[in-house]
């Protein structure tokens, strides 16, 4: 009993009684501060000096104005601590590249002037901007310097970027604040019981801000529920728990007595002597003196918190800071512990996870990394988006926590996580920010003139720390978003190394669960053979086998081989990734299958190419051609690319194949599952489609055309805009000749094998409820994937669809 206690006070005393703890150097976060530079010489133009260069990676930039996408907008600089505009006198897309890509954005497809997205206010800080396009930043472009200007506010000029982000680059998360010195960025919890460090997510132990290059406590006297809401929040949990305040008490207590109390030996001759006496004079016991004697003096970082529930970080609550002489900040208290619940995604108690459940209403989609996304929510069975307009942190929260999550870091706007498909069911949400779920928020219904899905919201959640991310990383790639796979595994004896995973069966669906266990986002490509990039000294495969849905939070949820079982097991096999922030998302036009779908009875002379492309079902090989016909179920597909990158086929045009008959070349052996099925989900009738002439048939408006497969041209689909796939082209079918009258289930697939990258499979797919009588068709109760609820998916089957059998 008597060596627990001691380790509990071993790591208790150290956490809790001292001002602050050492921060790893590893983990600091530097201060930011705005950039001062002098004013220049305003007879001419100025070129930048060396000092101000050193200073360009802390100028801010933002764009801002109404109406813009986030993308776009009056280009603003914070400098001498103020906000203020660039004027467009001699503007280019030379400098708006340049602002774009400080933005994040990898570069600007244009620019505007005479205060397109309104005017500003304050300064126009520079004037004659001329650039060459490849600076880091615009203070090092040549101007008539800081605040020399013979602009007004009528001619602020503006930027769009390409929305398309730069790889690594990180937004800014910093909660600006009016203090200064008393800014508060980081907060943890330190865990005190030795139980509690192993395992992840840390859930309770005593808070802890960021100060100086260490971390202090916070005076628990007045602390409150509400203030502990905020903290859990913070750090990625959705509700608080309460504090066993009995558990500590008794712990600080018997740490007093331990200590005060003197260690009794016996020595030889059976006499008591005093070890703490014994040894007065060493320098084991003066220092511990002396740590005994610091620990008391119980000084701490903030004595004062009167949170109101409904922030977002502690930074925003009324806090008040110890003062500098103060030695008693906090009497009669001690360090403030918090206790927190976590949602079920991070809950290692399967009961608890049962227990505890997420809203059904709500959900996101689109996003990269866990906790983000666009906001979509269920209404009469079908579900729709969010419109921007007055979207917030307080709502955001309120839809982070009823997910399972904490509270919202950012609060996005402008379709920042892809634009969605259907209805728009909110408007003008005003969350309080106490509120279960957004359905229980003022907002406004919206008609069509109020919102489209360009103004889309969404949500960047705060998330617990799994350290997940300590377990593997990439080697050997040109960036930190790619290269080969390397887990880190332990031996019998503990001792640690780096082993590799075999490459053979490996997908982009493992290669999505790394990119998602790493934080990099998604997986553009998942690599089986990793010789071109450059090799470490780890040599070893240690798993193989590995097979992921795609939606696990870390490689070791996957299946795996129990033995190591590697045919090509060289180095240069070993599986690798490749990551990025933005990937495409396809989702079919469900209403317009249902409108063009048609039976035709096509004479087989007509048949031979479809027949050369496998289009025709196995029984068409022995039919007498060229007399005779097949039975065709018809249907026109519009594929929509509602992503945030462009979709390309993941081979490069060196490997299409070009296909005589058609007079066209594919880019991908199957782009397209069309399946008639029955009731029971067995294949009655099959078609596959090749994607041959992938190409940007329309966009919406704003939007250019990218891809035009005429002429060996590029093949793809460009972010907000569809190919279509007429009814009347060849393949554009399923063979039903040896198919009986009766109810079925039609099935179109896009992507089926996963072969090029997607934010979002589970709307690859589209269900309709198929009724033939042997002359006609019916389709009814279409819908993509899981764009109804379970509720609607259980009474598929059960409605009478209307007469379709028109040839459009």
């Amino acid at each position: 009993m008597q060596l627990a206690w001691s380790l509990l006070l071993g790591l208790w005393l150290p956490c809790c009684l001292a001002q602050t703890t050492p921060s790893n150097a590893a983990t600091r976060t530097p201060t930011r501060t705005p950039t001062r530079t002098p004013t220049r010489t305003p007879s001419s133009l100025s070129t930048p000096s060396a000092s101000v260069q050193s200073q360009t990676a802390q100028l801010k930039v933002r764009l801002s104005g109404y109406p813009r996408k986030h993308n776009e907008g009056r280009v603003e600089l914070f400098h001498q601590g103020e906000w203020g505009t660039i004027c467009d006198d001699d503007f280019s897309i030379h400098n708006a590249n340049v602002l774009c890509r400080h933005l994040g954005f990898v570069s600007a497809t244009g620019w505007t002037h005479s205060a397109k997205y309104g005017k500003g206010q304050g300064k126009i800080w520079l004037d004659n901007v001329q650039c060459n396009g490849g600076e880091k930043s615009i203070e090092l472009c040549k101007s008539r310097g800081w605040g020399n200007s013979d602009c007004t506010h009528d001619e602020d000029a503006g930027v769009v970027c390409k929305d398309e982000r730069i790889p690594g680059f990180v937004d800014s998360n910093v909660i600006e604040t009016q203090a200064d010195e008393n800014k508060i960025e980081e907060v943890r919890l330190r865990p005190v019981v030795a139980m509690s460090r192993r395992k992840l997510p840390i859930t309770e132990g005593v808070v802890e801000v960021r100060h100086r290059d260490g971390w202090a406590q916070i005076c628990d006297l007045g602390w409150t529920i509400k203030n502990t809401h905020v903290v859990c929040g913070m750090l990625g949990f959705p509700h608080e728990r309460k504090v066993n305040k009995n558990f500590y008490k008794r712990l600080r207590k018997r740490a007093a007595e331990t200590l005060s109390r003197p260690k009794v030996t016996v020595s030889a001759g059976g006499r008591q002597t005093s070890k703490a006496k014994a040894n007065a004079k060493s320098k084991q016991s003066s220092a511990g003196k002396r740590l005994y004697l610091e620990r008391q003096k119980n000084h701490f970082r903030i004595h004062s918190v009167a949170c109101s529930g409904t922030e977002v970080h502690l930074a925003a609550c009324p806090l008040e800071f110890s003062k500098a002489n103060a030695t008693s900040a906090c009497r009669g208290g001690t360090a403030a512990v918090v206790s927190c619940m976590p949602g079920p995604l991070f809950m290692q108690s399967n009961g608890m996870k049962k227990k505890t459940r997420t809203s059904s209403n709500v959900r996101l989609k689109g996003g990269a990394r866990v906790g983000e996304g666009r906001v979509e929510v269920l209404k009469d069975n079908e579900w729709g988006t969010v419109c921007d307009d007055r979207w917030n942190l307080q709502s955001a929260s309120v839809v982070c926590r009823e997910l399972g999550f904490g509270s919202a870091k950012e609060a996005l706007t402008g379709g920042r996580m892809g634009q969605g498909m259907g209805p728009i069911y909110m408007n003008e949400v005003k969350c309080l920010g106490q509120e279960k779920s957004i359905w229980n928020c003022p907002f406004k219904n919206i008609t069509s003139e109020d919102c489209q899905h360009v103004e889309d919201a969404a949500v960047r959640c705060n998330v617990p720390h799994m350290g997940l991310e300590d377990s593997i990383r990439l080697t050997g790639g040109r960036t930190r978003y790619e290269g080969r796979v390397e887990l880190l595994r332990s031996d019998a004896n503990g001792t640690q190394s780096w082993g590799l995973i075999c490459g053979e069966t490996w997908s982009t669906k493992e290669a999505m669960v790394v990119c998602r266990q790493l934080g990099l986002g998604y997986a553009n490509q998942g690599v089986q053979e990793t010789w071109y990039w450059d090799s470490s000294n780890v040599t070893e495969m240690i798993l193989s086998g590995v097979k992921c849905t795609g939606r696990e939070m870390s490689l070791s949820q996957c299946q795996h081989h129990k033995a190591l079982s590697c045919q090509k097991a060289a180095v240069k096999f070993a599986a690798g990734v490749i990551c990025s922030d933005t990937t495409s998302d396809l989702v079919l036009d469900a209403p317009l299958v249902q409108q063009t779908v048609y039976i035709e009875d096509r004479p087989l002379h007509m048949l031979y190419c479809a027949a050369e492309e496998d289009c025709l079902s196995k029984s068409a090989a022995k039919a007498n051609w060229p007399y005779g016909h097949r039975r065709l179920l018809r249907f026109s597909s519009q594929i929509h690319n509602i992503g945030r990158a462009d979709f390309k086929p993941k081979a490069g045009r060196h490997s299409w194949v070009w296909h005589a008959c058609h007079g066209h070349y594919h880019s991908m052996d199957i782009f397209t599952h069309y399946d008639l099925m029955s009731a029971n989900g067995s294949r009655v009738a099959e078609g596959h489609k090749a994607s041959f002439c992938l190409e940007d048939s329309d966009c919406h408006e704003g939007v250019s055309k990218r891809y035009e497969c005429a002429n060996f041209g590029d093949q793809g689909i460009t972010v907000g805009c569809w190919d279509l796939y007429r009814h009347d082209i060849d393949c554009q079918w399923i063979d039903i000749t040896d198919v009986r009258p009766g109810n079925y289930i039609l099935q179109i697939v896009i992507n089926p094998n996963q072969e090029v990258s997607e934010s979002d499979f589970t709307n690859n797919a589209m269900k309709c409820n198929c009724k033939y009588d042997g002359h006609r068709v019916w389709l009814h109760n279409c819908h993509i994937g899981d764009a109804f609820s379970e509720e609607a998916e259980r009474r598929f089957e059960k409605y009478p669809g209307q007469l379709n059998n028109h040839i459009p």
